[in-house]
């Protein structure tokens, strides 16, 4: 795997869970790390413990949020975090929670990848976006609708700005996890519900976030140089699982 040694990388919604972890894992390969959120706070202790790297407040549904972001700078690698999840009945479901979760995980990702692009080529240089997408936006389960089709929108979208930017030397690609462990997640795989939705994932276990570092690594450096417009699921197996 080649490192990121001289590489300048972005992380959105980086303030916790699998954005904390990537900007760690991205750190630890050389890049100076750009993490970037709402909750600026968590930011700046994160970046007490990752030399050299830079908190940046942002919020992705706010435009002028992430035009400044990109002001008078550009990144090698951008990683396309940030996300809400707002699960419920799809025949209950509020307009608010359907538009707040398609303006955050499809419009948001949008406008930085946008923003990240124009970046670079304004600069002269190449760069490697990674979109985090979801194993539900190419599979469905219940309660979580407007998530999953945001996800399968950012896929799609993933693969639209590949076929785009490939001339400008800009990679897009999707980084599509499957049910990995988090802190926020612990006690519901812990309980009956969760022990059985694990029993359906082939390898019988859950994704721990270390199992993502080699695939994010893969499509953020040049060792994924000839991939763009690809869709990387990293899931058990949960994909091809019997139906």
């Amino acid at each position: 795997m080649k490192d990121l040694t001289g590489k300048t990388a972005l992380v959105t919604g980086a303030s916790s869970g699998l954005g904390e972890h990537f900007a760690r894992v991205l750190a630890a390969q050389g890049a100076r790390v750009t993490v970037a959120a709402r909750r600026v706070e968590k930011l700046e202790a994160l970046c007490g413990e990752i030399a050299g790297a830079e908190a940046r407040a942002l919020d992705v549904t706010d435009p002028e949020s992430v035009s400044a972001l990109f002001d008078e700078r550009s990144y090698d690698v951008v990683v396309n975090n940030a996300g809400v999840s707002i699960p419920g009945a799809a025949m209950d479901y509020s307009g608010d929670d359907w538009q707040a979760t398609i303006d955050t995980n499809l419009t948001g990702c949008f406008r930085v990848a946008q923003a990240a692009a124009r970046a670079a080529k304004d600069a002269g240089q190449g760069a490697a976006i990674v979109n985090i997408a979801s194993i539900l936006g190419l599979r469905v389960a219940g309660q979580v609708a407007a998530y999953a089709t945001a996800k399968a929108g950012l896929v799609q979208m993933t693969k639209a700005l590949a076929l785009e930017w490939a001339r400008h030397d800009i990679r897009v690609n999707a980084l599509c996890p499957g049910y990995i462990e988090t802190p926020l997640n612990a006690e519901f795989f812990a309980s009956e519900p969760g022990q059985k939705l694990i029993k359906r994932i082939p390898q019988r276990r859950l994704g721990q976030m270390e199992d993502l570092d080699g695939p994010l690594l893969l499509l953020a450096s040049d060792a994924g140089r000839y991939m763009t417009g690809a869709t990387l699921a990293v899931d058990g197996g949960h994909l091809v699982s019997s139906l």
